[in-house]
This record gives C-alpha cells, sequence and structure tokens, in this order.
C-alpha cells in the first residue's frame, strides 16, 4: 500500500499527462510555473499565519494545501517523490550538524 503523498504525486503527474475538464490540479499546469510559484507562497503564508494562530486543526489543513502545491511545483520541474525521499533520507542520517552562528565584531 502507497503512502498518502506517493498517492498524491501519482495523481498530479496524472492530470499532466491526461487533461481532465474542470481539474484545479490541470488548471495550475495551463497556467504555467509563474501562477504554481504563486500558489505556492500564498500557501505558505496561509501556513504561517494558521501557525500563529495556534489552531492546530487549521494549520495542518494549511500544510496540506502546501504540500499539494509542493508537490504540482515537483511535477512541473521533473522532481520524483523518489528524489525527494532519498534527500529526507540521507539528511535523517546525519547528527550533530548544528549551524553555529556567525559572531559579529561590534566594535569594528
Amino acid at each position: 500500500m502507497k503512502d498518502a503523498l506517493s498517492e498524491l504525486y501519482d495523481v498530479v503527474v496524472e492530470r499532466k499527462n491526461e487533461k481532465q475538464e474542470g481539474s484545479y490540479t490541470c488548471y495550475l499546469f495551463e497556467k504555467g510555473i509563474d501562477k504554481i510559484l504563486k500558489k505556492c507562497g500564498e500557501e505558505c503564508s496561509e501556513v504561517i499565519i494558521a501557525a500563529k494562530n495556534g489552531i492546530n486543526e487549521d494549520t495542518a489543513n494549511e500544510i496540506c494545501d502546501l504540500i499539494y502545491h509542493l508537490t504540482v511545483l515537483m511535477v512541473e520541474q521533473g522532481i520524483s517523490i523518489d528524489e525527494i525521499n532519498n534527500i529526507l533520507y540521507e539528511r535523517s542520517k546525519k547528527t550533530g550538524n548544528l549551524k553555529t552562528f556567525h559572531q559579529v565584531d561590534k566594535n569594528s
């Protein structure tokens, strides 16, 4: 059984390859990269606002909207779900990679 993200990715690929009347995903692909990026930005802002408001259900729903639009972006750019999974897996193996803060000399 596939996970929800993989299933979403497959549906988005299907919509890109086979246009469906009334499909919002097809609409995004028709409008192109600028529209897709605009929606990603809007959804990111909505996640921030929902998180700031502190209602977890709203935040979770906005995160889902953002993930959907990022998935459309991935398909548009030819980035596979496997590529993302591999990067996340490699990053999960790293430990102790806390970034050091830049020290500012306030006397200069």
